[in-house]
């Protein structure tokens, strides 16, 4: 490559050659074992799932599509098989304080066989402890009691009756109670009638006399609780004597089972002390006979089912049927799904919640694993990330709700006893989250200690294009796709190169290369062909464009109907094309538009009037600002710049930003100044610095494209092309169409590495170097500027001089009308 002389058809795109390769269809190839151009990542992803300390979680970053998802899946699987399953998890239920469960952590697989055996307890509780208490034993040691009791009650009655006899009394029982009589002396009670004929002293013995056995009736009713209660607490006894047999029968085997498991024998033994303790409700209201009958069926059987509900066991993470680690990735990680949650039921009206219905978080699930997250997902719903930060920061998984976390309730609600936390996060996200994360939150830094950085590209050498190859492959095996020719593989491999926009560098964002690899499957399935050719491929990239560039097309068809004013041929003096890119999405094109400068004399101020309107970006004003410093010092260095310039993209509404412009501008300056018209047949892109050096910028494929689309609609007459900065060369993959057009002397695209270049091929005129004296050469370009600005700078200085000597004359005039005045003034007051 020469600067300043056209490119050749060979540079313009790097052909992978299919003949190098030795293999027919992707079939007679092997699978490609690992991933390319990715070794940082997967040694940071190796280092960071290997590791074992605190806030050694790994944050992928890089662009959607470059792997990142199954490369960190497949390092953490590995690792996971090497690791032994977690624990199992439960909630049970804490007699003490039924708001607070315990958590008890069990080896894996004995969770779900303690919570099957729990399960069998409460199932088996009611029956067998309802066969004790109507065995003839129980019944029969329960009846002693009762008739204790009761033979108790009627001596003391009997007693009461035989002295009431002996004061002429009877005891009656009444609906009002007990109550005395006087008897006749037959023995009959006396009538309320045959009462009142009696005389009154007889009537006051009688009352002194019931007085008399009314206190001693009510010293032994007195004693009637008493004995009750003692009646009640002996039956008591009895229930729990028969009741502790049989749970010990019950509970004995379960206690084998778990002899080695403190947390468990301690919780069984509370189920004993408790079950004992609630017979009534869980035998559905009767329990033995003791607390009477409850006055609603319904509610007795409500809690008798909440009885039972106490010794069950909340299996919330079960590690019977894992083997090795988990590995958790979280499609919807918002606060509750990662944290937990206690749900509620409705009972009788209200809302209710116990231990039971505590449901794990993604965190209880990957516990002692792996859990792999997006974090643009996480960052988007509401207290996750805080949610999963304070989890990591205390090592502990901590249920309960945002409001709660936030201190903005005071509601009365379960408070499940935390469970230690051991988990690799891997999150996944783009660059700028991170970089975002890492500037703005302080907690970041110490949690996510070990960045896996993807790159987007990686060398294309001999060994690159060889592995890309096998990776090609490997994805039409895995997706079932057809084989691909190995000139459908050199064309992929050449659309790749593209994808990067960079003909020594192939895209690692595989995702795109499986779109189009399925694409090209497609239309070979169209074609009922049996292989994937370069044809389907190229088809598949053609099709790509077309659903893409209808936005490009209906641009292109506004210059072509005049609307938009873009010439490509002729010369104008302060006019020129400049090239720009648009991105809509994933789709980016080239849009060429005019750039118009125009010069007055004035005070060395250039004006860019995107930046005056604030339709310019900071990118933008800064390239104006170093376009006006290289003006000055290269024509002005040594004399003030007396003009004033205006720059402006002409017909642009949206706004514009980026430097690559800023060489263009500054060659419609130049012609401005000069008055020396540029070639409308070439566009022109790079960025300048102040030494007139022309600098990279992107997207030259797409801005060469979209300058070489609009002349072939208008017709291709030779003279038409591009100059593009020299730096820019290597990364030129151009669509066969400009290629063969540059190829057939149709079109030219020009390297340029400085001003001076551009100069002389969009003016013809030589630029010219200053000699000895510091002199431009008569007849060159520079000449011709350097000229115009002096004599705009002498022209100034005229004008300057000639307004201070009219303000001179102007001084003296005055100053000798004063003086007359003053004259004047003196002889009148002689």
């Amino acid at each position: 490559m020469e600067p300043g002389k056209p490119l050749k058809s060979d540079e313009l795109v790097h052909r992978c050659n299919p003949d190098q390769f030795s293999f027919d269809t992707t079939d007679d190839l092997p699978d490609l074992d690992g991933f390319i151009g990715q070794e940082r990542a997967i040694e940071a992803i190796r280092f960071g799932v290997r590791i074992d300390r605190p806030g050694y979680n790994i944050f992928a970053l890089g662009p959607t599509g470059a792997g990142k998802n199954t490369l960190v899946h497949r390092y953490a699987r590995a690792r996971a098989t090497e690791e032994p399953p977690p624990d199992d998890w439960c909630y049970v239920n804490n007699f003490d304080q039924t708001s607070k469960p315990r958590a008890l952590r069990l080896p894996a697989g004995k969770g779900k066989q303690f919570s099957q055996d729990m399960k069998r307890l409460v199932e088996e509780l009611q029956t067998t402890l309802s066969s004790a208490f109507e065995s003839e034993e129980y019944q029969a040691r329960r009846q002693a009691l009762e008739a204790e009791f009761q033979e108790r009650q009627q001596e003391s009655l009997k007693d009461i009756q035989e002295q009431a006899k002996e004061r002429g009394l009877a005891l009656l029982r009444t609906a009002g109670g007990l109550v005395f009589a006087p008897l006749k002396e037959d023995g009959s009670v006396l009538e309320p009638e045959e009462y009142e004929k009696l005389d009154e002293e007889k009537k006051k013995h009688l009352q002194s006399e019931v007085e008399v056995m009314q206190e001693r009736l009510q010293k032994v009713l007195y004693q009637v609780p008493r004995w009750e209660r003692e009646f009640r607490q002996r039956l008591r006894d009895l229930n729990r004597e028969v009741a502790s047999f049989v749970l010990k029968d019950l509970l004995n085997d379960i206690r084998t089972s778990y002899a080695k498991m403190p947390a468990v024998i301690e919780h069984l033994d509370h189920v004993q002390a408790d079950v004992l303790d609630n017979l009534q409700f869980i035998l559905g209201g009767s329990g033995g006979g003791q607390g009477g009958d409850e006055p609603n069926a319904v509610l007795q059987s409500v809690r008798a089912g909440a009885a039972t509900r106490r010794y069950q066991v909340n299996l919330l993470v079960d590690s019977s049927a894992r083997e090795g680690a988990p590995v958790i990735y979280a499609s919807n990680p918002s606060y509750l799904n990662l944290i937990g949650r206690v749900e509620q039921m409705a009972q009788m009206g209200a809302l209710i919640t116990d231990f039971t219905l505590i449901k794990p978080g993604l965190l209880h699930e990957a516990n002692g694993g792996y859990l792999i997250l997006d974090a643009i997902k996480v960052l988007s719903s509401p207290y996750a990330w805080e949610g999963l930060k304070r989890a990591l920061q205390f090592g502990e998984i901590r249920i309960e709700s945002p409001y709660e976390m936030l201190s903005l309730t005071s509601t009365v609600s379960l408070e499940p006893e935390p469970i230690p936390l051991n988990v690799k996060i891997i999150m996944m996200g783009e660059r700028r989250l991170y970089y975002l994360l890492a500037a703005y939150d302080p907690d970041f830094a110490e949690l996510f200690k070990v960045a896996a950085d993807f790159d987007d590209e990686f060398v294309w050498d001999e060994d690159s294009q060889q592995l890309y190859a096998q990776l090609i492959s490997a994805i039409a095996r895995r997706e079932q796709l057809k084989p691909f020719e190995r000139a459908a593989v050199a064309r992929i491999i050449e659309q790749s190169a593209r994808l990067v926009n960079d003909s020594e560098r192939l895209t690692a964002r595989i995702q795109n290369v499986v779109d189009l690899m399925e694409e090209a499957d497609y239309l070979a399935d169209e074609d009922d062909a049996q292989t994937v050719s370069i044809q389907h491929v190229q088809q598949a990239i053609d099709a790509q464009l077309y659903r893409n560039n209808r936005v490009s097309q209906r641009m292109q068809e506004e210059v072509l109907r005049e609307t938009i004013l873009i010439d490509t041929e002729g010369e104008q003096v302060g006019q020129i094309n400049g090239l720009a890119v648009l991105q809509l999405g994933a789709y980016a094109f080239g849009k060429p538009s005019r750039i118009t400068a125009t010069v007055r004399m004035g005070k060395g101020e250039v004006v860019d009037i995107e930046r005056e309107v604030d339709m310019s970006g900071p990118i933008h004003s800064k390239g104006v600002l170093i376009l006006s410093s290289l003006l000055r010092a290269r024509y002005a260095y040594d004399r003030p710049l007396s003009l004033s310039a205006s720059l402006v993209f002409e017909q642009s509404y949206g706004g514009v930003d980026g430097d690559s412009a800023s060489s263009t501008e500054l060659y419609a300056l130049l012609s401005a100044i000069a008055q020396v018209p540029i070639k409308q047949s070439l566009a022109v892109t790079g960025s300048v610095n102040q030494l007139g050096q022309i600098q990279a910028i992107g997207g030259v494929n797409e801005k060469i494209e979209g300058f070489f689309e609009l002349c072939q609609a208008r017709g291709l007459t030779g003279d038409q092309g591009v100059l593009i900065p020299a730096a820019n060369v290597k990364h030129l993959m151009l669509r066969q169409d400009v290629v063969d057009a540059v190829e057939a002397g149709r079109f030219v695209i020009y390297p340029v590495a400085t001003i001076e270049e551009g100069i002389e091929l969009l003016t013809g005129m030589p630029a010219g170097e200053r000699d000895e004296e510091g002199r431009y050469p008569e007849g060159s370009f520079n000449r011709r500027v350097e000229d115009k600005l002096t004599e705009m700078m002498e022209k100034r200085i005229a004008l300057d001089r000639k307004s201070r000597g009219e303000d001179r004359d102007e001084d003296q005039n005055q100053n000798d009308d004063e003086g007359q005045a003053e004259d004047e003034k003196a002889d009148v007051n002689e």
